[in-house]
This record gives structure tokens, C-alpha cells and sequence, in this order.
């Protein structure tokens, strides 16, 4: 009797498995509405709903640099019914805070990269310096006179702006503000010297030549840039930022529901409609290999092994 109800159990397991999803999936994003992160996931969404034929739900959950919706899709059921989407910050809350409620290598189920976002180099427009090397020249010499504005506590645009200093060996004044829009509206109106931020944001001002331009911050030049030189090829060597999103899951999420949502974001990753809407947003589809479980996975130990060291070397903790 016991056989025959396992049997039974098994069976009714299979049918769900293969009938899911059969209700509408919650994409959680720990950033506002309107946000960066917030279009990457409903304009990959919307497709992906499309191929796993249920609506996909945006729910921005905000708070504590997205570890507020880390820690609830953590703890969330692990039923394929809530996923997550999560840039940079997956990686640097581990070196951000020290008491984290999960364990980003552990607590997760791995879905898939999404898009690169490159970030840019910028300076006020009147800043005395006319390229990289005039920068780094004249930063050397007025060390104590340079101020650096951010977009807040852990975000890329305040962990680029650590990176760069440590490549040059300076430390400068930090200037942190409630996000984006007020740090580029601080450097547009002079107030800041420098501000590393992504093309999202800075390609309007650089195409309008509202602000000194030395850069983009990827290894290869960039489509949305094509004749933009990056920090590596003046010299930088090895220098490399950029937003990236991965797609995650609680753990303990069925492999059957994973494989589903795995197979719709490959699918949305070239659907014409959505390639065409991230390249608007200067973003760059990432190569097959990473929008695989095991390609997020290995970047996000990767990058919490490159950001962890700079992050404690430079003394920045939240509580």
C-alpha cells in the first residue's frame, strides 16, 4: 500500500512538473521603479512571460542596496513561482555589510546572466584635463583637492570609483548621493570633479559633450561607443566594470521549473524586440556560456573574490 501511494505521489509530482508554470511567475527587483535594473527586467520579462505562456510580475522590493529582496526570495517557497533578478550588489554585499542574513554562493538557486552594462569615466566640463593620462597627472598632484560623487553606499557607480583609485594609488574625497540622477546633476552643474557611471545614464550628456569623456570601463570597445577608447587600451591594464544582472531562484527550486525559466531567458536573450530595446539602453547581451547556471554562478564568485579585498582595503562597511 505504502509502494502504491509513493507511486501515486511521484506521478502527481511529474504531471506538475511538466505542466508548470500554470499561474504567474514574480520577478523580484531590490531597486525603484523606472531604475536601470528595473527596465532590464521588464523588458526581459515581458518576453520570457511570452515563452513560459503566464505573465511574468515585476515586484520592486526596496531597500538596504537590494539586500532587503535578496533575504526575502531567500526565505521565499522554493516553488518556481518567485525569481529574482540582481546586479553588481549580489556580489559586494558580502564585503558591504557585516552581518548578512544569506549567503549569496549558498542560499540561491542559479538561473542566468542577463546583459553587461559598461560604465564610463567622466569628469566636469571644465576639468582640467583633457584625456586619461592628463587626468591621472593632475589628480596625482592635487590629490587632496579632488572630489569623486556616487550614486550611494555599494553601488558600481561608488565601487568604480573605489577600483580607480586603487589603480592609481590615490585617495580622494568621496561624495555620496541618493543615487544616479542627483550625482550626474551635481557633476552637469559642477559641484564634483569625477563621477563613474553607466552608459544608461551618460551617454546622452557625453553624445551632447556636457561632460569630459576619457573612457569606457570594458575590455573592448563598446557598440553604443564604437569610437570611444577604453581605460585598458590607454594604459590601464586589466581595468574592467560594468553592471551585470543575473537571474536567481530560492533554493531548493525544482531543477524542472529551473530548466523552464532558463530556457525563456535564452529565448528573450534573442528575441528582436527585446535585443533591440537593450542596445537603446546601451546594454550588451553576455555570451551563451554565462547565461547558464554555471556561468552565473562562476561570475558571481568571481566577482565576489575581485570586489570583497577592495571593498575591506578601503574601510566602507554598513551595518
Amino acid at each position: 500500500m505504502k509502494i502504491a501511494v509513493l507511486l501515486l505521489a511521484l506521478a502527481a509530482s511529474g504531471i506538475a512538473a511538466a505542466q508548470y508554470p500554470t499561474r504567474p511567475i514574480n520577478l523580484i527587483v531590490p531597486f525603484a521603479a523606472g531604475g536601470p535594473t528595473d527596465v532590464v527586467a521588464r523588458t526581459i520579462g515581458l518576453s520570457m512571460g511570452k515563452s513560459l505562456g503566464v505573465t511574468i510580475v515585476v515586484e520592486n522590493k526596496l531597500g538596504a542596496g537590494g539586500t532587503i529582496a535578496a533575504n526575502y526570495v531567500a526565505k521565499a517557497a522554493p516553488d518556481g513561482y518567485t525569481i529574482f533578478i540582481h546586479h553588481n550588489g549580489m556580489a559586494t554585499a558580502t564585503g558591504l555589510y557585516r552581518k548578512l542574513p544569506y549567503d549569496p554562493m549558498k542560499d540561491f538557486e542559479y538561473i542566468g546572466q542577463v546583459a553587461d552594462v559598461p560604465m564610463t569615466l567622466l569628469a566636469r566640463k571644465d576639468f582640467p584635463a583633457n584625456n586619461l593620462q592628463e587626468l591621472i597627472k593632475y589628480t596625482k598632484a592635487n590629490e587632496d583637492k579632488i572630489n569623486l560623487a556616487n550614486a550611494g553606499l555599494g553601488a558600481v557607480s561608488h565601487l568604480c570609483g573605489m577600483l580607480f583609485q586603487r589603480a592609481l594609488g590615490q585617495k580622494w574625497t568621496t561624495v555620496p548621493f541618493s543615487g544616479t540622477g542627483p550625482a550626474m546633476t551635481a557633476l552637469l552643474g559642477g559641484q564634483v570633479d569625477i563621477l563613474c557611471d553607466q552608459t544608461t545614464q551618460t551617454i546622452p550628456h557625453i553624445k551632447s559633450e556636457k561632460v569630459r569623456f576619457y573612457g569606457v570601463t570594458t575590455k573592448q570597445r563598446i557598440q553604443a561607443l564604437p569610437d570611444a577608447p577604453t581605460l585598458d587600451e590607454q594604459g590601464l591594464k586589466d581595468f574592467e566594470v560594468l553592471v551585470w544582472h543575473g537571474i536567481y531562484a530560492p533554493k531548493g527550486t525544482p531543477p524542472e521549473a529551473l530548466n523552464r525559466v532558463n530556457a525563456a531567458l535564452r529565448a528573450a536573450l534573442k528575441d528582436p524586440l527585446t535585443v533591440a530595446k537593450l542596445k537603446e539602453l546601451g546594454a550588451e547581451i553576455v555570451p551563451e556560456s554565462k547565461q547558464s547556471p554555471e556561468g552565473l554562478r562562476t561570475w558571481l564568485q568571481a566577482e565576489i573574490d575581485k570586489w570583497v579585498p577592495v571593498i575591506r582595503a578601503a574601510g566602507t562597511f554598513a551595518d
